[in-house]
Protein backbone atom coordinates (compact mmCIF):
# COMPACT_ATOMS: atom_id res chain seq x y z
CA UNK A 1 0.00 0.00 0.00
CA UNK A 2 1.46 3.34 -1.12
CA UNK A 3 1.26 5.95 1.60
CA UNK A 4 2.17 9.56 0.94
CA UNK A 5 1.03 11.24 4.13
CA UNK A 6 3.85 11.61 6.71
CA UNK A 7 1.47 11.21 9.67
CA UNK A 8 0.19 7.85 8.41
CA UNK A 9 3.67 6.74 7.35
CA UNK A 10 5.04 7.44 10.85
CA UNK A 11 2.10 5.66 12.48
CA UNK A 12 2.62 2.65 10.21
CA UNK A 13 6.30 2.49 11.28
CA UNK A 14 5.21 2.63 14.94
CA UNK A 15 2.73 -0.20 14.33
CA UNK A 16 5.47 -2.31 12.74
CA UNK A 17 7.62 -1.70 15.82
CA UNK A 18 4.71 -2.86 18.01
CA UNK A 19 4.53 -6.06 15.93
CA UNK A 20 8.29 -6.60 16.33
CA UNK A 21 8.02 -6.09 20.10
CA UNK A 22 5.19 -8.65 20.15
CA UNK A 23 7.37 -11.16 18.27
CA UNK A 24 10.20 -10.54 20.76
CA UNK A 25 7.86 -11.08 23.71
CA UNK A 26 6.62 -14.33 22.21
CA UNK A 27 10.20 -15.51 21.71
CA UNK A 28 10.53 -15.76 25.49
CA UNK A 29 7.54 -18.10 25.79
CA UNK A 30 8.72 -21.69 25.91
CA UNK A 31 6.91 -23.93 23.45
CA UNK A 32 8.35 -27.36 24.32
CA UNK A 33 11.15 -27.13 21.77
CA UNK A 34 14.54 -25.50 21.84
CA UNK A 35 14.71 -21.86 20.81
CA UNK A 36 17.78 -19.70 21.39
CA UNK A 37 15.60 -16.65 22.07
CA UNK A 38 14.59 -18.27 25.39
CA UNK A 39 17.97 -17.12 26.70
CA UNK A 40 17.77 -13.53 25.36
CA UNK A 41 16.68 -12.01 28.68
CA UNK A 42 19.37 -13.73 30.77
CA UNK A 43 22.13 -11.43 32.01
CA UNK A 44 25.34 -12.82 33.49
CA UNK A 45 27.60 -11.16 36.08
CA UNK A 46 30.85 -10.98 34.08
CA UNK A 47 33.80 -9.05 35.53
CA UNK A 48 31.47 -6.88 37.59
CA UNK A 49 29.06 -6.01 34.76
CA UNK A 50 25.74 -7.57 33.82
CA UNK A 51 26.27 -8.88 30.30
CA UNK A 52 23.68 -10.54 28.03
CA UNK A 53 24.29 -14.29 27.81
CA UNK A 54 24.27 -14.27 24.00
CA UNK A 55 27.34 -11.96 24.09
CA UNK A 56 29.28 -14.35 26.34
CA UNK A 57 28.52 -17.66 24.69
CA UNK A 58 27.62 -19.43 21.50
CA UNK A 59 24.10 -20.84 21.74
CA UNK A 60 23.29 -23.79 19.47
CA UNK A 61 20.45 -26.27 19.10
CA UNK A 62 21.96 -29.73 18.53
CA UNK A 63 18.59 -31.49 18.98
CA UNK A 64 14.94 -30.43 18.87
CA UNK A 65 14.65 -30.03 22.66
CA UNK A 66 18.25 -29.23 23.64
CA UNK A 67 20.06 -25.89 23.89
CA UNK A 68 23.85 -25.98 24.08
CA UNK A 69 25.60 -22.96 25.62
CA UNK A 70 29.33 -22.82 24.88
CA UNK A 71 31.05 -19.84 26.57
CA UNK A 72 33.76 -17.99 24.66
CA UNK A 73 35.62 -17.67 27.99
CA UNK A 74 35.63 -20.92 30.02
CA UNK A 75 36.05 -18.97 33.29
CA UNK A 76 32.52 -17.57 32.83
CA UNK A 77 30.94 -21.05 32.88
CA UNK A 78 30.02 -21.00 36.59
CA UNK A 79 28.53 -17.48 36.34
CA UNK A 80 26.49 -18.47 33.27
CA UNK A 81 25.19 -21.54 35.10
CA UNK A 82 24.30 -19.40 38.13
CA UNK A 83 22.45 -16.87 35.93
CA UNK A 84 20.43 -19.61 34.22
CA UNK A 85 19.48 -21.10 37.60
CA UNK A 86 18.45 -17.67 38.90
CA UNK A 87 16.33 -16.93 35.81
CA UNK A 88 12.63 -17.72 35.46
CA UNK A 89 13.27 -20.40 32.81
CA UNK A 90 12.62 -23.32 35.14
CA UNK A 91 15.23 -25.48 33.40
CA UNK A 92 18.15 -27.01 35.28
CA UNK A 93 21.45 -26.57 33.42
CA UNK A 94 23.80 -29.54 33.02
CA UNK A 95 27.43 -28.36 33.20
CA UNK A 96 30.03 -30.74 31.70
CA UNK A 97 33.03 -28.47 32.35
CA UNK A 98 33.15 -26.82 28.93
CA UNK A 99 29.52 -26.39 27.91
CA UNK A 100 26.09 -26.11 29.51
CA UNK A 101 23.29 -28.29 28.20
CA UNK A 102 19.67 -27.25 28.72
CA UNK A 103 17.05 -29.92 28.04
CA UNK A 104 13.63 -28.39 27.46
CA UNK A 105 11.01 -30.66 29.06
CA UNK A 106 7.88 -31.77 27.21
CA UNK A 107 4.90 -29.60 28.05
CA UNK A 108 1.81 -31.05 29.69
CA UNK A 109 -1.56 -30.36 28.05
CA UNK A 110 -2.48 -28.11 30.98
CA UNK A 111 0.73 -26.09 30.58
CA UNK A 112 0.15 -25.79 26.83
CA UNK A 113 -3.29 -24.28 27.53
CA UNK A 114 -1.75 -21.81 30.04
CA UNK A 115 0.87 -20.77 27.48
CA UNK A 116 -1.80 -20.33 24.80
CA UNK A 117 -3.67 -18.00 27.19
CA UNK A 118 -0.43 -16.11 27.83
CA UNK A 119 0.06 -15.70 24.06
CA UNK A 120 -3.52 -14.43 23.75
CA UNK A 121 -2.83 -11.87 26.51
CA UNK A 122 0.35 -10.67 24.80
CA UNK A 123 -1.55 -10.41 21.51
CA UNK A 124 -4.21 -8.29 23.18
CA UNK A 125 -1.50 -5.95 24.52
CA UNK A 126 -0.06 -5.63 21.00
CA UNK A 127 -3.52 -4.86 19.56
CA UNK A 128 -4.08 -2.20 22.23
CA UNK A 129 -0.72 -0.65 21.29
CA UNK A 130 -1.75 -0.59 17.62
CA UNK A 131 -5.12 0.98 18.48
CA UNK A 132 -3.42 3.64 20.61
CA UNK A 133 -1.15 4.49 17.67
CA UNK A 134 -4.28 4.74 15.46
CA UNK A 135 -5.94 7.08 17.96
CA UNK A 136 -2.84 9.33 18.01
CA UNK A 137 -2.75 9.32 14.21
CA UNK A 138 -6.43 10.29 13.95
CA UNK A 139 -5.91 13.14 16.43
CA UNK A 140 -2.98 14.43 14.38
CA UNK A 141 -5.04 14.27 11.17
CA UNK A 142 -7.97 16.14 12.75
CA UNK A 143 -5.58 18.76 14.12
CA UNK A 144 -4.08 19.21 10.63
CA UNK A 145 -7.59 19.69 9.19
CA UNK A 146 -8.45 22.17 11.94
CA UNK A 147 -5.27 24.15 11.17
CA UNK A 148 -6.27 24.30 7.52
CA UNK A 149 -3.50 21.96 6.29
CA UNK A 150 -6.10 19.47 5.02
CA UNK A 151 -9.50 19.80 3.42
CA UNK A 152 -12.46 17.81 4.71
CA UNK A 153 -12.23 15.43 1.72
CA UNK A 154 -8.49 14.89 2.25
CA UNK A 155 -9.15 14.19 5.93
CA UNK A 156 -11.80 11.61 5.01
CA UNK A 157 -9.44 9.88 2.52
CA UNK A 158 -6.57 9.88 5.02
CA UNK A 159 -8.83 8.48 7.75
CA UNK A 160 -9.73 5.62 5.39
CA UNK A 161 -6.02 5.01 4.69
CA UNK A 162 -5.32 5.11 8.43
CA UNK A 163 -8.01 2.49 9.05
CA UNK A 164 -6.55 0.23 6.33
CA UNK A 165 -3.08 0.51 7.90
CA UNK A 166 -4.54 -0.29 11.32
CA UNK A 167 -6.52 -3.27 10.01
CA UNK A 168 -3.38 -4.64 8.33
CA UNK A 169 -1.37 -4.30 11.57
CA UNK A 170 -4.11 -6.01 13.65
CA UNK A 171 -4.32 -8.81 11.07
CA UNK A 172 -0.54 -9.33 11.28
CA UNK A 173 -0.66 -9.49 15.10
CA UNK A 174 -3.46 -12.09 14.85
CA UNK A 175 -1.41 -14.12 12.35
CA UNK A 176 1.64 -14.07 14.66
CA UNK A 177 -0.62 -15.10 17.56
CA UNK A 178 -2.16 -17.99 15.59
CA UNK A 179 1.28 -19.26 14.52
CA UNK A 180 2.59 -19.21 18.10
CA UNK A 181 -0.55 -20.89 19.49
CA UNK A 182 -0.24 -23.60 16.82
CA UNK A 183 3.43 -24.10 17.76
CA UNK A 184 2.51 -24.41 21.46
CA UNK A 185 -0.51 -26.67 21.03
CA UNK A 186 1.13 -29.04 18.52
CA UNK A 187 2.49 -32.09 20.31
Amino acid sequence: MKINDPIIKKAQERMEKAEQAFRRDLGGIRAGRANASLLNRIKVEYYGALTPLNQLAQITIPEARVLLVKPYDKTALKEIERAILASDLGISPANDGSTIRLVIPQLTEERRQELAKEVKGEAEKAKVAVRNIRRDMMEQLKKAEKNGDLTEDELHNLEEQAQKVTDAAIKEVEKIQADKEKEILDI
